[in-house]
């Protein structure tokens, strides 16, 4: 199910519980609405619409935030990219084929997630670990002898660390973006306070409309949070333009 159906799913079950909730008050004994049962039934509501706008208002923040910081791990990856490759130019020859390996690195990840579309998921993480590994094998094994080489090989060894541990921290953070319950207990807090304020209200035109106008607010917000969680794919995808300008950067 994609994101955009789940969206559709939530907000079409908020809407039903909102008009099940109006069929509901008409089919009630008066006895059971009274002023007192109303006052009960409208506190209830109101504990849960306070709860839900606090907990659904810190989820999409926090979606966001994880989208942001996505992005921010991408351009971190691309600077640190271009400082390996500066570093190595300093070796010359001897330098060549790790810059390769460095860009390499980058492309399959341009591959992956801008043209093949895939979300980089833990199961790339043995593969870039043993790509790293033998990268940094091959730096360790360089030897400074000019006074740039020697100046190059500080700044060289902590940018490939950078670069390395943001690529697998992008990798490790897809791996479970979502907690899938708490979003059920947000869409059942939305469907009972619904159903709850349909059952205070009369079934007119008016109220449907308005019924409408929430279950789509509570479809959208859920969502913008699964397409927020999911920086590499969807409508939200992270702009590509960072990793083609590094690209150009590296030579090609």
């Amino acid at each position: 199910m994609t994101h955009l159906e789940t969206g559709a799913c939530a907000g079409l079950l908020t809407f039903v519980f909102g008009y099940g909730g109006m069929w509901l008050q008409k089919l009630l004994p008066e006895a059971h609405m009274t002023s007192g049962a109303r006052d009960m039934i409208g506190a209830v509501m109101s504990l849960i619409a306070l709860f839900l706008a606090l907990v659904l208002g810190t989820l999409v923040g926090s979606a966001y935030g994880f989208y942001a910081t996505q992005k921010g791990n991408v351009e971190d990856m691309a600077a640190d990219a271009i400082q390996v490759d500066m570093g190595l130019t300093a070796f010359g020859a001897g330098g060549q084929p790790m810059r390769l390996g460095v860009r390499g690195a980058i492309e399959q990840s341009y591959k992956a997630i801008w043209v093949d579309r895939r979300i980089p998921l833990a199961a790339d993480i043995s593969g870039l670990a043993k790509t790293f590994e033998k990268l940094n094998a091959d730096i360790a094994g360089l030897t400074a002898d000019t006074p740039d080489q020697k100046a190059a090989q500080p700044v060289l060894q902590a940018s490939l660390h950078a670069f390395e541990k943001t690529r697998l921290r992008i990798a490790l953070q897809m791996t479970s973006p979502i907690s899938w319950p708490l979003i059920i207990v947000v869409v059942s807090w939305a469907v009972l306070l619904f159903a709850g304020y349909g059952a205070l209200a009369q079934l007119n035109t008016t109220a449907v409309i308005a019924t409408l106008i929430g279950a789509f607010t509570v479809g959208s917000a859920v969502f913008l949070i699964l397409e927020l969680n999911h920086p590499f794919t969807g409508i939200f995808r992270i702009p590509v333009s960072a990793i083609k300008q590094t690209l150009e950067a590296l030579g090609g």
